[in-house]
């Protein structure tokens, strides 16, 4: 215990050391319990800090959280972005430290302002509203990076009733919540009122996320729509190879020739490899063919605008057949989508010159894709992992769809923790999902953010299944994270109060 508490480097090891268990807490290992074990080490480690102390105690839990939960990213350097090994860790480690200041910065704001050793029910408190502050900035700073949140291992775990209430943020707080207390517990025993509201605290949180667990805060909208989710498995070194194009049209024209008659044919992002308007005559002769056959065909492809006299491309997805509308991506993955800094960093390496890596954001204010007199609510590929956004759009929906492309990330764990988010999501807005990728994983999810029928990764195939369009609001789309982030600001802001006004006493 002293070596958790105390400042120096076995402290620090075994902070980095916990924030590597959040991976297996997380797809696709699932041992929920380890993401309460690794928040309280943090949360031990700081308690005897001073705030540079605490500082690099955080820094070294978020490199260690983002080297075990994020190393994927190296198979997209070396093996597509032709990066060499030596550089592609270089590269890795450097953004791994970059990105363990999300950490670093909050544990240093907590010694600094927050801590209160003197009261731990208040502390307990405090450091779970600070927790959901740090997931929530490092969703959205610099267009933000939401991965790995503490949230996603309830999926399949007692708290998974709370998502519907809060989304995934309300379960991460009752995590940090419930780490904080439980660490708190010998302190409490001296003040017995204390020690009452903290134990009240613990099971009605615990209490309610089972006892909501399964339950339905939607209801359907119209009887079940038949779906067919097209997986073609195309290699990613022949995704954009000119060489390739015409027998990736071909690949998904003979798929849909061969599906059985559905509702709702889904192709993967970017299944059309070449833009819009240079494939509408292929697109148009689907489209009849799905109309022939009393269905709507939603594909990714990618689309050109001229704006303001300048052309701009866009990741976009596209219904036709019986359905209409076009949805541009607004949620760009740095690097893959666009470059950062572009004019210093395109041409270093051909990391940077990945295909497809110059698009645009498309504008907020876009329509839902309608299809089947269904209001469907689109999100291409990482788009899904943005709560808050995702939430937007769902609130208007009675479908979800995410298409995706993780060819990037070869046999890595990296799909499956992307599917886990696309299930979270689900839950959250009580909708069922269609989830169409390239090589893996396609899959069905129902409201309660399980998978119904799926298609296993590196296969090629056709999935078929069946989803309901539904109605009505949880209350985390009707709410959002507003509740929360009152509650949060609340605790926050009365730390800081009462840590001023201990000073001058």
């Amino acid at each position: 215990m002293r070596w958790i508490t105390r400042p120096g480097w076995p402290g620090n090891l075994l902070a980095l050391a916990a924030g590597a268990s959040t991976l297996l807490a997380l797809a696709p290992f699932d041992i929920w319990p380890l993401a309460l074990l690794s928040i309280a080490v943090l949360y031990l480690g700081l308690r005897e800090l001073s705030p540079r102390q605490a500082m690099w105690r955080g820094w070294w839990f978020g490199f260690g959280l983002y080297g075990a939960g994020t190393w994927w990213i190296y198979v997209s350097m070396n093996t597509y972005g032709g990066a060499s090994p030596l550089l592609a860790i270089v590269l890795l480690l450097a953004f791994f430290a970059a990105l363990a200041w999300f950490f670093a910065l909050p544990t240093w704001l907590w010694a600094r302002w927050l801590r209160r050793n003197e009261a731990p029910l208040a502390d307990a408190l405090c450091f779970a509203a600070l927790w959901l502050v740090q997931e929530a900035f490092r969703g959205w700073f610099l267009t933000g990076f939401p991965w790995l949140y503490a949230g996603y291992s309830q999926l399949d775990g007692p708290l998974a009733g709370l998502a519907p209430l809060g989304g995934v943020w309300l379960v991460s707080f009752t995590l940090a919540l419930t780490a904080a207390l439980l660490c708190n517990l010998h302190r409490l025993r001296e003040r017995r009122s204390f020690l009452a509201i903290g134990i009240v605290l613990l099971l009605a949180t615990w209490a309610a996320g089972m006892a909501l667990k399964g339950h339905a805060w939607t209801k359907p909208a119209g009887d079940p729509l038949k779906v067919a989710a097209l997986q073609g498995n195309v290699e990613q070194e022949l995704k954009w190879d000119p060489a390739h194009i015409d027998a990736q049209l071909a690949l998904y024209r003979d798929m849909t020739f061969t599906a059985k008659p559905v509702d709702l044919l889904v192709w993967p992002e970017t299944a059309v490899p070449i833009l819009k308007d240079q494939a509408q005559g292929y697109i148009d002769v689907m489209g009849r063919l799905a109309a022939d056959r009393h269905s709507a065909l939603i594909t990714g492809v990618p689309v050109r605008e001229e704006v303001h006299h300048q052309r701009r491309y866009y990741n976009g997805v596209t219904v036709t057949g019986e359905g209409d509308g076009t949805y541009l991506k607004q949620k760009l993955v740095p690097f893959g989508e666009y470059v950062p800094l572009q004019d210093m960093l395109r041409g270093l390496i051909e990391f940077f010159n990945l295909p497809m890596s110059d698009f645009a954001r498309g504008p907020e204010d876009q329509p839902l894709l309608q299809a089947k007199g269904y209001q469907i609510a689109p999100y291409i590929c990482y788009e899904v992992v943005y709560p808050e956004f995702a939430a937007g759009l769902a609130a208007r929906s009675d479908l979800l769809l995410t298409i995706s492309n993780d060819t990037w990330f070869g046999t890595s764990i990296g799909p499956l923790q992307h599917l886990q988010m696309a299930q979270m999501r689900a839950l959250e807005a009580g909708r069922w999902m269609i989830r169409a990728t390239n090589n893996g994983v396609t899959a069905l999810i129902d409201p309660f953010g399980r998978i119904t029928a799926e298609i296993p990764q590196f296969q090629r195939g056709i999935l078929y299944g069946e989803v309901v369009p539904m109605q009505q609001l949880t209350p985390y789309l009707q709410w959002r994270s507003w509740p929360l982030a009152i509650v949060c600001v609340l605790l926050l802001g009365w730390a800081l109060l009462a840590g001023r006004i201990a000073k001058t006493v």
